[in-house]
């Protein structure tokens, strides 16, 4: 009961937090892999300039190559803060310049991997990670 209560990690942490960052990592991969669907990449091109986003053409490509690339390392570990910092632009930028700000209903998912990339950006990589494997050497 006292682990319970307490305010220090419970001893699994490291793995749950590994499996956290893998899942919101692998999550990224997937919607970035819409960046190899050219009919998805117009539709997205069409809806940003409908949004007078400023260069659509290029937005679109940014943002999907972003979570595919930044989504990978999360999975991986690897420049796991350095990932974190685009991925929460991306998805502020989804969250309040495509939903609206609709942050807590409706289908505006992107704010919760703000939420999450905030968590790896202060939390690191973790113990297993290629960050942990890399940096952590005593």
């Amino acid at each position: 009961m006292n682990a319970i209560l307490s305010a220090r990690p419970l001893p699994q942490f490291d793995t749950v937090y590994a499996l956290l960052r893998i899942a919101t990592g692998f999550l990224m991969l997937l919607h970035g892999w819409e960046v190899f669907d050219a009919q998805q990449m117009a539709d997205y091109e069409k809806w940003l300039n409908d949004l007078h986003f400023p260069v659509p053409q290029y937005m679109a490509w940014l943002g999907k190559g972003t979570e595919l690339i930044a989504g990978a390392c999360l999975m991986l570990g690897f420049a796991t803060r350095l990932m974190a910092i685009p991925l929460i632009f991306v998805m502020l930028g989804i969250s309040f310049g495509m939903g609206d700000g609709k942050i807590w209903y409706g289908d505006q998912h992107p704010f919760m991997f703000v939420l999450l990339c905030v968590l790896f950006l202060f939390g690191g990589g973790g113990k297993w990670s290629i960050d942990g494997v890399l940096f952590n050497r005593r």
